[in-house]
């Protein structure tokens, strides 16, 4: 039987007693006429595992590219533990890459993957074969791989393959892991088990790692604090729980899982939609103003009421665990309503019924 997750099987790791603290100052940086990132600013605190969330296109891969020293940038500072590294090549930063697609070398074991940062050090930095030996099998140990030592990369499934990986970063005992898109290449299944076998790790070696995801639910989940991006900029910063329950811009509501758009107008502190009113104490009078309610926030009831949004059930389809509900409201696009599948048998709802939404909470946004 396969041993389970024992990090402290390990001797302990260089970085463990002197993680990495990461400043970045002011950074721009364009490709041609298009602006990667705009001016920004970021501290990333010692032994943190952060992840910048983002679409395509937000700057985020180019960030990550940057503190590694892959890319310079054409203004700003990347300050490590308080000294500038900005022009420091990237054989001095100290910084372990694990990119999406494993970037192991086809033609070398599983071992001499692991071993090749080792084996390439200048001389004199050089450790012995005997340490080197140790050295990988403690590491394969880590990620729970020693038995395929003697395997080849195409051996090995891709879950495998990346954790191999990781073993190949962490043997150059990095002060800072940098994770491109880490589980992006593996199917689902494989990809919850790697991002929860990685938190575990991380919590034992507490290495400072900023990881890149598009994937809200796997920042969500494995991070301590998310930054969230769009367009070269930085919309949000904290911990899972505050960007997803008080997402500052629109922006971040909607990226953060699925959404329902109300237009309203707030009068006199209220935003009203249908005959429920939403409390919008912040907002300038008489201004028009985007009502953002998540699926599974909203209560169903067949009893009509003047302080509820009346609509009919118009699709239902079942997602597992939990029922999606679409409803047709009188002026505008339709709206989903999330329910578990015990909530949606014990209201036998059917298509066609009418139905009044009540939403347990909402955002407004006004505009500008």
């Amino acid at each position: 039987m396969r041993r389970g997750f024992n990090p402290s099987l390990l001797p302990p790791h260089p970085s463990q007693g002197n993680p990495m603290s990461i400043e970045i100052k002011n950074i721009n940086k364009r490709f041609g006429d298009f602006t990667a990132l705009d001016n920004l600013n970021l501290d990333i605190a010692s032994g943190e595992l952060l992840a910048l969330l983002g679409p395509s296109g937000c700057g985020k891969t180019t960030l990550l590219r940057i503190i590694a020293g892959l890319e310079t940038p054409d203004q700003g500072q990347i300050l490590f533990h308080g000294e500038d590294a900005t022009d420091t090549h990237v054989r001095e930063r100290q910084v372990g890459f694990v990119f999406q697609h494993y970037a192991l070398f086809r033609h070398m074991t599983v071992f001499e993957n692991v071993a090749f940062g080792l084996r390439v050090r200048p001389k004199k930095t050089r450790p012995t074969e005997a340490v080197i030996k140790k050295k990988v099998h403690d590491l394969l140990g880590l990620v729970q791989l020693d038995w395929l030592a003697d395997r080849y990369p195409a051996q090995l499934s891709g879950g495998q393959r990346q954790r191999i990986a990781l073993a190949r970063a962490l043997a150059v005992e990095p002060r800072v892991l940098l994770l491109d898109e880490p589980f992006g290449a593996l199917d689902t299944k494989v990809r919850k088990e790697l991002r929860r076998w990685l938190r575990r790790l991380h919590d034992e070696m507490h290495i400072t790692s900023v990881f890149v995801t598009h994937d809200q639910e796997e920042a969500l989940e494995v991070a301590d604090r998310v930054v969230v991006m769009n367009k070269g900029k930085i919309e949000q910063i904290g911990t899972p729980e505050q960007v997803y329950d008080t997402p500052e811009t629109p922006f971040v509501y909607q990226f953060l899982g699925d959404v329902n758009l109300f237009h309203s107008r707030v009068h006199e502190g209220w935003a009203e939609i249908g005959g429920a009113r939403i409390e919008a104490p912040n907002s300038p009078n008489e201004t028009t103003a985007t009502v953002y309610v998540r699926p599974h926030e909203i209560d169903l009831s067949r009893d009509a009421s003047d302080s509820a949004i009346a609509g009919v059930i118009t699709h239902i389809r079942l997602l597992g665990a939990t029922v999606r509900l679409e409803v047709e409201v009188a002026g505008h696009e339709a709206v989903e309503v999330e329910l578990t599948r015990e909530r949606y048998q014990d209201g036998a709802w059917r298509v066609g019924d009418p139905v009044w939404l009540n939403p347990r909470e909402a955002r407004v946004y006004t505009a500008g």
